[in-house]
């Protein structure tokens, strides 16, 4: 009897204990690191670059320039040259790969976001949704300059003359060297009847001002297309292109882009240019201050996920062939300090706003 009461006893405690033991692991149980995703931004460069194509073709008398009409070192051989004429720059935000947290807790519940997932203000009004348009940029193309021959509708004499009773009347072709002699004497009569009609040594003047002036801008153009068999043509055009650079959390120089002679403003990655540099000087003296501010000696820091940041500050310069083409003065948010927002901010008595643009706290609210 007493074996049998002491099963019956153990029988009774055993289901009791597992049911005690149920309830303290339900209590204990694992708990889930769950929070929100966010990033705080970094800074981005958009270069715009304003470039100057200037393409040369030779004049098919060139050869002849000082022989007829004494102009010296004409240039024979086709060229194409590129000029920067006006670089600009502007800073753009985007989420940073390596800022990327999680709000954990309560404050998780009170996370506002940018519609690009960095973090926009804990307890604030939704962030109104922006819809940014994409920017596209040129960033260079393969320029030929075979196809620029600018004198293929342009005769300046007939190729033949009429032929005669010794030949039958059959056209015959002209030697090239009289209609390059036709061409000069024409540069030349030009002049002359341009300077007897400034002189008023014509017979007949125009009958007026206006008349006056086309009659000088008719002779003027005339000159200027029978010269240019002899000097050559130049041409001129302009062509925008556009960069994104992201500078380095050291501020590294890079080449950004590439300035060739015969393709233009093509990518740092195309070595057929040479390189245009982008430096930064930092501001490490006001960096050191930050960084030294934003420690903390609460145990606690950080342990919401929650974190800011102080932008740093930069002279920007682009560098083409030792020479300084664009500088700037911006603010880099990456060349900043991160710290963790004070846990005490966090507890739903303050509303927090965040720039978007560096990830600063921009306001602090007291809730009332």
């Amino acid at each position: 009897m007493k074996y049998l009461a002491l099963l019956i006893a153990l029988m009774i405690l055993v289901p009791a204990y597992g049911q005690k033991k149920k309830k303290d692991d339900e209590a204990t149980g694992p708990v889930y690191n769950e929070g929100v995703i966010y990033a705080l931004p970094r800074t981005g460069i958009h270069i715009k670059v304003q470039a100057v194509k200037e393409t040369f073709q030779p004049g098919p008398y060139a050869a002849y320039s000082e022989q007829l009409l004494g102009i010296k070192n004409v240039k024979t051989k086709a060229s194409v040259n590129w000029l920067i004429e006006e670089v600009n720059m502007e800073t753009f935000a985007e989420p940073d790969p390596d800022q990327v947290h999680k709000a954990l807790g309560e404050v998780a519940s009170n996370v506002n976001l940018a519609p690009d997932g960095c973090i926009a203000g804990i307890h604030t009004a939704p962030v109104p949704v922006i819809t940014k348009k994409l920017q596209t940029n040129q960033v260079g193309q393969t320029i030929s300059v075979a196809d620029a021959d600018y004198f293929q509708y342009f005769t300046d004499s007939p190729l033949y003359s009429a032929g005669d009773s010794t030949n039958n009347y059959r056209p015959v072709k002209l030697p090239e060297e009289q209609k390059i002699s036709k061409a000069a004497q024409r540069i030349l009569e030009c002049r002359r009847l341009q300077f007897e009609m400034a002189a008023g040594l014509v017979d007949e003047l125009p009958p007026d001002g206006e008349a006056y002036k086309a009659s000088l801008k008719e002779l003027k153009k005339t000159e200027e297309e029978y010269l240019s068999l002899f000097v050559g043509k130049y041409k001129t055009a302009k062509k925008t292109f556009g960069f994104d650079y992201i500078p380095k959390n050291d501020g590294k120089s890079e080449a950004v882009f590439r300035i060739s002679e015969e393709n233009g403003i093509v990518p740092a990655s195309d070595l057929s240019g040479k390189p245009v540099m982008i430096e930064f000087d930092v501001e490490k003296e006001l960096n050191q201050k930050y960084a030294e501010k934003a420690k903390s000696e609460n145990p606690a820091a950080g342990e919401s996920g929650v974190y800011y940041r102080v932008p740093g500050k930069a002279t920007i310069r682009l560098i083409h062939d030792m020479n300084v083409i664009s500088t700037g003065r911006a603010t880099i948010a990456q060349f900043g300090t991160v710290a963790p927002v004070p846990e005490n901010l966090l507890l739903g008595g303050h509303a927090i706003v965040f720039d978007p643009e560096t990830g600063v706290i921009s306001n602090i609210l007291k809730k009332q």
